[in-house]
């Protein structure tokens, strides 16, 4: 079976970014289970996927509008430490937890001050480019539930 929007897939993959400062993998732990076309991946992943099937390997490159989006420097906003969930002891580099007027949202710090602090809200992988090694486990026609909900139900998916 051919993965293809409205599947159920399953993958074991490791993504590191273009200067090496970053990588992550699902081997050794649960793999990735998936809704095929409806944006729960990287796009450009979605993308380089379709057509492949169980047993199937194949690395690729995405770029950072394929990915998590170009860097947007408007991003980076000055925010009241008062605004911060549980901050803790605020730290250059650490992820932190901000209320904003569209809810919780991460964003890591950049720079702190007394009362405030300088916050980048891009995804950290945003304009980076990605290097993807995927397996492809299993492709499974999904269920009329997991329709409905857009996203996969079971072990690894959400229920």
């Amino acid at each position: 079976m051919q993965i293809e929007r409205d599947k159920v897939v399953t993958i074991n993959y490791r993504v590191s970014d273009g200067d090496g400062t970053f990588s992550e993998s699902s081997e050794g732990g649960d793999p990735v289970v998936y809704l095929h076309g409806h944006g729960s991946i990287v796009p450009g992943l979605e993308k380089a996927l379709l057509g492949k099937q169980a047993g199937d390997e194949l690395s690729v490159e995405i770029a950072p509008e394929d990915g998590y989006g170009r860097h947007d420097p408007g991003a980076v906003q000055r925010v009241p430490i008062k605004h911060l969930i549980r901050p803790g002891k605020l730290t250059v580099g650490k992820t932190v937890g901000v209320n904003t007027d569209s809810g919780h949202r991460g964003a890591i710090v950049l720079k702190v001050g007394r009362f405030n602090v300088d916050l980048d809200f891009n995804h950290p992988l945003a304009g980076k480019h990605l290097h993807f090694d995927v397996t492809v486990l299993d492709v499974r026609d999904a269920s009329p539930e997991e329709l409905a909900h857009g996203h996969a139900h079971g072990p690894g998916g959400h229920h």
